[in-house]
Formats: C-alpha cells, structure tokens, sequence
C-alpha cells in the first residue's frame, strides 16, 4: 500500500538529521558533501537521507556540470502546515482558557494581599 503524501512529508521529518539538512537547504543550496559535513556519517548515509527527502518532494536536485546541488522544495511543508493548522484553534482555546484561570487566581491573590490583617490567624478578634 502506497502511503498518502501527507504521510510520506511526516515520515521524512520524522528524522532528526532530515529536519537538519532541511534547515540547511532554507538557507540556499548545497552540495551533498557540504550537507554531509555537519554529521558523523558517512557520504552513503547522507544520501540515504537525501533519497528519504527527494521521495517526500521536500528537496530535488540539480545540475551544474559535475555538481549536484540540492535545493528545498517547501510545498510539501505547506500541506503538514495547513494540516497542523485544523488543530490551532483547539490550542488556542486551552491558552484562553489558561490565561483567565491565571487572571482569576492573579485577582484573588491580589485581593488577599490586600486584605492581609483579615487573613491573619495571629490578629487579635
């Protein structure tokens, strides 16, 4: 069974080192060796990830004499991102939420500071 692109897009980022070569490639192409150098692993490991990233349509390759430089393709980040982005409003509810529970505890605290002589169990009744 083929898996879905979203799928395919989630597999690939699901790998520290992949998420590490896209974070390089945002900030312009690069040859497989200059991907590679950051890492402790070898030219052939590198391009095992490479081959996950290509397949996910998050970089493609190029090619300019005898070099190859790859280059990010980020459309398929914008799909995870439409796709995150159905579940914002729910986070942003339980924020809301959190932040007037905060402002209560916030007002009753401040309440109680200053009702202080009130609150002391030592205070002569």
């Amino acid at each position: 069974m083929e898996a879905d692109p979203l799928s395919t897009t989630f597999a690939a980022l699901s790998d520290p080192t992949r998420r590490a070569i896209l974070a390089r490639l945002a900030l312009g192409e690069a040859t497989v060796t200059e991907l590679a150098a950051p890492f402790d692993m070898s030219l052939p490991g590198i391009s095992k990830h490479l081959k996950v990233l290509q397949r996910a349509g998050l970089i493609e390759q190029g090619r300019h004499a005898q070099w190859r430089p790859c280059r990010l393709k980020a459309e398929p980040l914008r799909d995870v991102a439409d796709w995150v982005g159905q579940y914002r409003r729910h986070w942003e509810e339980s924020f809301e939420r959190l932040d007037t529970y905060l402002r209560e505890l916030q007002d009753r605290q401040e309440q109680w500071n200053g009702d202080d002589d009130e609150h002391d169990p030592n205070r002569p009744r």
